[in-house]
């Protein structure tokens, strides 16, 4: 059986509304949360993700109540994430109608994190999203990557909104956060966030041929060939975009077409 492959609008949320911005700041307005899922609803958006951005460094209380005005209205599957310590947030936020939580800072803080939430709610209710970033100094144990230059980095694992670098290897955490029961990756990486110029496809790719879960490509849409890159070379099983969809640039639907026109699998 062929899996379909996934579309879903990311919608980053600031204080209720949706912003965005590039390498995850300049952030502009772009709406209201539960409005522009509706839209993406009705065009055929497999899923759709809500990211309370800054709720890593401010007291959350917005985003609940987004979160139940969605799931009151749409009819597809809600992620969210940002913010996400504990258990009983999981399962505030699984309460208010979400599908599934996203963790991320906290899953690399408190890796076990990922396996309390799997055993208590499901592998299937826990994505973590990992921010990664491109380090050209090599160092010892890291799996080395080829960029498309010919020159070899690894990707370290950041937190806090891409601010914070770790010195864990994207790959190594990819692994562990499957062994320990994530039922899905988000990948984001900052090198190619807001720029418009693709996925960052040599992660993507490894990431996605290390694990056996769904990996969701993330950060770099800006045109329709890069989906099909994401799912062709980066190997991904969903791609997640923002802008590109916030501003009106394509439709889910635009992008549904121009993908099956291609001989990708999608739900249309």
């Amino acid at each position: 059986m062929v899996l379909t492959k996934r579309i879903i609008p990311c919608l980053d949320l600031k204080d209720g509304r949706v912003v965005k911005g590039t390498h995850f700041v300049a952030l502009r307005d772009a709406g209201d949360p539960v409005e522009l899922a509706q839209r993406y609803n009705q065009q055929g958006a497999d899923e759709v993700v809500f990211l309370d951005i800054t709720a890593s460094r401010e007291q959350r209380g917005t985003i609940i109540d987004v979160v139940q005005r969605a799931a009151d209205q749409l009819f597809l599957p809600l992620t969210v994430g940002g913010g996400i310590r504990t258990l009983a947030d999981m399962q505030q936020i699984l309460r208010a109608g979400a599908d599934k939580v996203s963790i991320n800072t906290s899953a690399v803080q408190d890796p076990a994190l990922i396996s309390r939430g799997a055993e208590r709610f499901g592998t299937q209710c826990i994505v973590v999203a990992i921010d990664v970033r491109r380090n050209l100094k090599m160092r010892p144990g890291a799996t080395p990557i080829a960029l498309p230059d010919g020159r070899e980095c690894w990707y370290e694992v950041v937190t806090y909104g891409g601010t914070r670098p770790t010195g864990i290897d994207a790959i190594e955490w990819a692994r562990e956060a499957e062994e320990r029961g994530a039922g899905e990756i988000l990948l984001t990486s900052m090198e190619t966030d807001g720029t418009r110029d693709g996925f960052d496809i040599p992660i993507t790719a490894a990431i996605s041929e290390e694990v056996g879960v769904p990996v969701i490509a993330s950060g770099g849409v800006g045109t329709l060939e890069h989906f099909y890159e994401g799912f062709v070379d980066g190997k991904a099983d969903a791609c997640l975009a923002a802008s590109v969809f916030h501003y009106g640039e394509f439709t889910v639907r635009q992008v549904k077409e121009y993908l099956a026109a291609r001989g990708i699998p999608v739900r249309l």
